[in-house]
Formats: C-alpha cells, structure tokens, sequence
C-alpha cells in the first residue's frame, strides 16, 4: 500500500534517517567535486557529477538538457514526470565561492559545536551542496512513497555565485511554466527564506593623469587620490535605517610607487530592502564628486537582484510548507535576509516561491561553514512533504 501525501513527511523522515549514511556519503562526495565559479574545466566536471547522481538517485530523466554557459558554468535542466497535474520546479547551484585547490587545505571534516553537537565542514558544503543533495533525495523518496507526485524540474547552475548572468533568463522562463518554484539554498537556521535583499554590483571608474611623483608631482592627477575621495562618499550613502548597505569590496590601479595613477577602479556591492532605494542610491552615485577638476570619474550601474518579498502569490506555497513541518511536529519559521539567491528573479516575476529550504548549518562563504548532519532526515522530509502536497498543484489561498 502507498504512502498518503499527508504521510509522506513523516515516512522520509524515517527512511532518510536510515539512509543518512548514504546521504552524507554523496555530500560529501559533491563537495569533494570542487566548483570555483570562475573555472570552467570544474564546472564542467561538477555538472557531470551532479547530472550522475540526480540519475542515480531519481532515475533518468524524462527530459534533460544542457544549456552551455561559455566562459560560464553550464545550466542543466532534468524533469521527472508526476501522476498528478501539479508542475514544481526546484533551483540548485553547483558552484562555490572557493577557489579549486582549497580543499587540499580544507578537507572535508567532522568535528563538533561548543554544545558537543556533531558538524560536518568543507567548502561549499553550507552554500549549498548539502541543500542540492537534499533535495534530490525529497524526490527519491517520495517516487518510492506510492503517493502521487508532481511533475518536477531541477535547473542546477553554475553561475549563481557571480549573479547568474548566463542562468538567469533560463530560471525566468522555467518559472513561468510551474505551479512552485522551491530553492534549496541554505536555510537560516532551519527558518525557510521568503524575503531577501536586492542586489546591485557598480563599478566606478576613475581616469587620471600619469606624471613623475617626484620630478614633476603637479603635472599628476591622481586617479588612486580621486578614488580614496569617492569611497568615502560612496560609504556614506549607506543607510542601515532603511536596510541599505554599502560595501567596497575590490580596487586596483596605478601602475607604480612614483607615478601618479593614471587609472583606477573600484568594485562595489548594494544591498537593499526597499526597492525605492535603489533610484536614490543611482542619484547618489552619479553625483560623487572629486577636488581635482582634471579626473574623469564614471559610474557602472548594474541592479543584478531585485528585492524579494512575502508576497500573495507565494502565501499558498508557505501555506503547503507549513502544513509539512506541522506533519513533522514543528512551526515553520520565516526569515529575511541580507543576501540574495535565485529565488530574487522568480520573485520578481510574481511568481510563488519559497527559498531556503537546504541545510541548516551556518557561516556562508567563510572558512568555517558547516552544517548539522543530524538536520538532514527532517530537511529532506520537509521537501518530499512539500512536493506531496503540490501533486495536483498550488493551492488557492
């Protein structure tokens, strides 16, 4: 006899719990598959490994493509047909922050908390390789459950980390074709995510005037000189109080100690919950200014993310969730966040979508990240529940 969806939750959790073993093992292995965003030969191995195990896990595909992302990592989208009319699709990027060699020097690693609680750390294994697994092992368990299931479509890319330039117009389209979209991203701290902050990567570039520092110093303008002046405004345009923050994150220029700078450039991030602060924080950049007439100052605007917000159509998504976590005895719980994911582009779109639905663990983009392996049964069986209930489509609200 096949499992009800209202207890397929439960039973993957018990059998999830069962396979931990197994689940652990093709974590680790995935994380072991290193993905720098910016090294195309890994990303290439990477998407293989990952289009390998979805296969393993779930079965071949009814339909599989590769998107290629040229100097980017490739987009692979695979799809499951459902017995039931309900079509969800699930977003999971391969690709780390983590230079390829890093794991020479950071192995993957059991340890503990200062609780005494067990941990599991490597590079990647947070944001968000554990989530990817986990949610290929939602779909295997609920295939196994006898309860219906929807028809489903992963979309793994390899360019999230650096804003999915090449993904995006993919994820958007892919949207527009569900019922769902579930990301698996890294939870906050078992929390789903149904609000982030916009993001926008600017870049300001500054044209001096080379001269002999020593020999000739007022022929020079400095463009390192005029740059250090604009950061300075640039920070103050910051403003916590409305959740916008600021952050200069790269710079170069110059080409020697005794020449004055000819050029110089900086990188900056933008963080911002209100969408109305991104004409103003656009104002404010054009309008830095420098003491030296002479240097040409230009400013790149690119809003990359738009905020990402609770919104009416996602409320029935939250409402399936939440009737999966009360299956497995708790309150789902909402956060919003600084950072941004995929999730932003499909919220954008006013499309229902849930993010966060990965690892619980902590410390993104840090050496120290880690998750809690004993999170995995119930992360996993948050998911399955959740496909479940979207076999026969969103509800209404």
């Amino acid at each position: 006899m096949g499992t009800t969806t209202r207890t397929v939750a439960r039973s993957s959790r018990e059998q999830a719990a069962a396979d931990l073993p197994l689940i652990r093992r093709d974590v680790v292995a995935l994380v072991e598959a290193e993905t720098c965003s910016y090294d195309v030969a890994a990303l290439r191995a990477g998407s293989l490994h990952v289009a390998a195990l979805a296969t393993r896990l779930c079965g071949a595909p009814a339909e599989e493509r590769r998107h290629p992302g040229g100097a980017h990592g490739d987009t692979l989208t695979m799809t499951w047909p459902g017995t039931g009319a309900g079509r969800v699709l699930v977003l999971a990027h391969y690709d780390t922050v983590w230079p390829t060699g890093t794991l020479a020097s950071w192995p993957v690693t059991a340890g503990s908390d200062a609780s005494g609680r067990e941990t599991l750390t490597g590079p990647g294994i947070f944001d968000m390789k554990a989530g990817l697994v986990q949610s290929l092992w939602a779909l295997r368990l609920l295939q196994g459950s006898g309860a219906p299931t929807p028809t489903v479509t992963f979309l793994f890319n390899g360019d999230e980390e650096i804003g999915s330039p090449v993904s995006r117009p993919l994820i958007e389209a892919a949207a527009l074709d569900v019922d769902a979209v579930l990301v698996a991203e890294p939870s906050a701290g078992g929390a789903v995510k149904t609000g982030r902050k916009g993001v926008g990567f600017f870049q300001v570039d500054v044209v001096g005037i080379e001269a002999h520092a020593g020999l000739d110093p007022e022929a020079g303008a400095s463009a390192i000189h005029a740059i250090a002046e604009i950061i300075t405004q640039l920070t103050h345009i910051a403003d916590l109080s409305r959740g916008t923050s600021i952050n200069v994150g790269l710079i170069d220029g110059g080409s020697g100690t005794n020449v004055a700078a000819g050029h110089a450039r900086a990188m900056v991030d933008i963080r911002v919950q209100d969408p109305a602060e991104q004409e103003r924080v656009d104002r404010a950049f054009d309008a830095v200014t420098v003491s030296d007439p002479r240097v040409r100052v230009t400013v790149g605007h690119h809003w990359n993310r738009p905020p990402m917000f609770p919104n009416e159509a996602s409320a029935p998504l939250v409402a399936v969730l939440r009737d999966s976590a009360r299956e497995l005895g708790y309150e789902l719980r909402e956060a919003f966040v600084g950072g941004a994911s995929d999730a932003n582009f499909v919220a954008g779109l006013g499309r229902p979508v849930v993010c966060g639905l990965g690892a619980v663990g902590s410390a993104p983009h840090a050496r120290t990240e880690f998750i809690y392996p004993d999170t995995i049964p119930t992360q996993v069986a948050l998911t399955a529940g959740a496909l479940a209930r979207l076999a026969h489509g969103l509800p209404t609200a």
